[in-house]
């Protein structure tokens, strides 16, 4: 966004600075922070109002292939996908129109909560550039429908209703480096679902949640198919158009792109290893470190296979093939070529008019591993924008850790420090200021002693040493015995601690990469996303607690 737009507080929510935060990284801070580091490696800061001007100036100068357009209008109309979905979709059909862009994997039952934040970062951020320029945004999800990480997108973990984490997976009978959009849902997706119904605690949205559910994750559907039928669901009544990428339909649009891939034989992946080796001159870690003999591409067969180089032209598990044969096949048949995690943002940007991409912290590393990339292709480099960060919690979190002045970091490590220091702190004044003053004049007399010892025999003096060790273990384990008594007497104390502890961490590891969107839409309904599209400000370099 323009650094002058406003920049919404809630009263629902407590902002916190990246820097404040242990588990982000020196380059996402410094994209949000320290710009200037970075500056190389992007198009533009996203605050910068020159920025959205430069990008939508390249754009139009661009123009992108309206049969994209025709195919999402027929993908939305296939699945059924609410008319504000649809209508979106027709907008891109206007050549004036332009669009910003998120994606992911197809996560179960809509992937982790990072996912719904990313999507409604995209949506928010289009609404608010279509105002500051007066221009068409229409918000696209890119489902990475060609992904192979089976695992990451076949499990789901939620909270039960004794704030335990949990987690459902449903099984794939599938290939390691099987593509997720050939799979189709067996009858064991009706077990799951049940797995998913005992573990979430029941509420009075959980029967229309179920139903909702039960349409998209149909047997025999496609994975892609039901991962995109849900965020219709859940995100298509406020305008998202969510892309199937494995659409044969669009694969013509991209054939070019791919074709000057094949023909400057892995100069994606030197470029993306050159910006590598100068983020690491900087002191940050490269996100992809590709073979320098690889192209990035895949073909699709019944695994996604990488397209190797070789002296006669390809090599493709271990086959070779001549440069002439596969530029004839690519030509004949470009919906068996997939892109790589290189590639594919710049397949997206061929065929949708992108004006800004919303990313997660780590995509921000290798995307910043494309500028040149981008260049060397003629295809205008997106604003990349942060997606926004938060953590929900219930009221009564926020009032506990606020009444307690616990910062919210503190809850993240799987001990009792934070705990232990907490109950400390309820101790009555006078057991700390006695043990203190104990410490104190036994330090003091001690010290004397040892004055005295040393005059008569200099060997004492580690004999005073250790009793004074002695002294001050027992201290300390007194002390220790009174904060356990203290951990007896005030359990409810405990309680509100531990509850706080498995909303914001659970695992030990941040909500929003550890629940999945399903939980909190299952708790609240239809007025979490309505809150949370309401109260998410569009502020970068900051984390939001956020209740409902």
């Amino acid at each position: 966004m323009p650094a002058d737009s406003p920049q919404p507080n809630t009263p629902n929510g407590i902002s916190i600075d990246f820097r404040e935060l242990p588990w982000t990284s020196r380059f996402a801070n410094d994209y949000c922070y320290e710009f200037d580091q970075l500056q190389e490696f992007f198009l533009a800061h996203p605050q910068q109002s020159e920025a959205w001007e430069t990008v939508i100036e390249a754009r139009r100068a661009t123009p992108t292939d309206p049969a994209i357009g025709e195919v999402l209008v027929r993908q939305l109309q296939e699945r059924g996908a609410p008319e504000a979905a649809l209508s979106n979709a027709n907008e891109l059909l206007n050549k004036n129109s332009v669009a910003i862009v998120t994606g992911q994997q197809a996560g179960l039952f809509g992937g982790p909560l990072f996912t719904v934040l990313k999507a409604l970062t995209t949506i928010k951020l289009a609404r608010q550039i279509s105002k500051d320029y007066d221009i068409s945004v229409v918000p696209v999800f890119w489902i990475d429908a060609e992904d192979h990480d089976l695992v990451e997108i076949s499990e789901c973990q939620c909270l039960d209703a004794d704030m335990n984490l949990s987690s459902i997976k449903m099984p794939l009978d599938a290939h390691p480096g099987t593509s997720a959009s050939t799979i189709r849902l067996s009858t064991s997706i009706s077990e799951v679902l049940e797995q998913l119904t005992t573990i979430l605690q029941p509420t009075e949205f959980t029967e229309e949640t179920q139903k909702q559910l039960r349409t998209a994750y149909a047997p025999g559907m496609r994975l892609v198919e039901a991962f995109a039928r849900w965020l219709d669901t859940l995100l298509g009544k406020y305008g998202l158009v969510t892309y199937d990428a494995s659409d044969p339909r669009t694969k013509p649009i991209a054939q070019s792109l791919f074709a000057r891939e094949l023909e400057t034989r892995g100069q994606t992946s030197r470029l993306a290893a050159a910006a590598g080796s100068a983020m690491e001159a900087k002191g940050y870690s490269a996100q992809v470190s590709p073979n320098l003999d690889t192209t990035a591409l895949f073909r699709l067969d019944s695994q996604r296979t990488p397209i190797r180089i070789d002296d006669s032209g390809f090599l493709i598990d271990g086959q070779s093939i001549s440069a002439q044969t596969m530029h004839a096949e690519l030509e004949k048949k470009p919906e068996a070529f997939s892109p790589n995690v290189l590639l594919r943002p710049l397949t997206q940007d061929v065929l949708f008019p992108t004006i800004a991409y919303v990313a997660g912290p780590h995509e921000l590393v290798y995307l910043g591993q494309l500028k040149k990339i981008y260049d060397s292709f003629d295809v205008p480099m997106p604003v990349i924008y942060p997606r926004a960060s938060a953590t929900i919690v219930d009221s009564a979190t926020v009032k506990f850790l606020n009444r307690n002045n616990i910062d919210f970091t503190a809850l993240q490590p799987q001990d009792d420090s934070a705990l232990n220091t907490l109950l400390a702190a309820q101790l009555p004044d006078e057991i700390d200021t006695a043990v203190t003053a104990v410490n104190q004049s036994i330090s003091d007399h001690l010290s004397i002693i040892e004055s005295a010892i040393l005059r008569v025999d200099p060997t004492l003096g580690g004999a005073v040493k250790s009793t004074h060790g002695r002294m001050d273990k027992e201290l300390r384990n007194l002390r220790g015995k009174i904060i356990q008594a203290a951990k007896r007497r005030d359990e409810t104390l405990r309680r509100q601690f531990s509850r706080a502890r498995s909303q914001s961490f659970p695992g030990g590891t941040p909500q929003e990469r550890s629940i999945g969107s399903i939980y909190f839409v299952n708790r609240y309904g239809d007025a979490f996303l309505d809150r949370l599209l309401e109260q998410l400000p569009l502020e970068i370099g900051r984390h939001w607690l956020l209740t409902i």
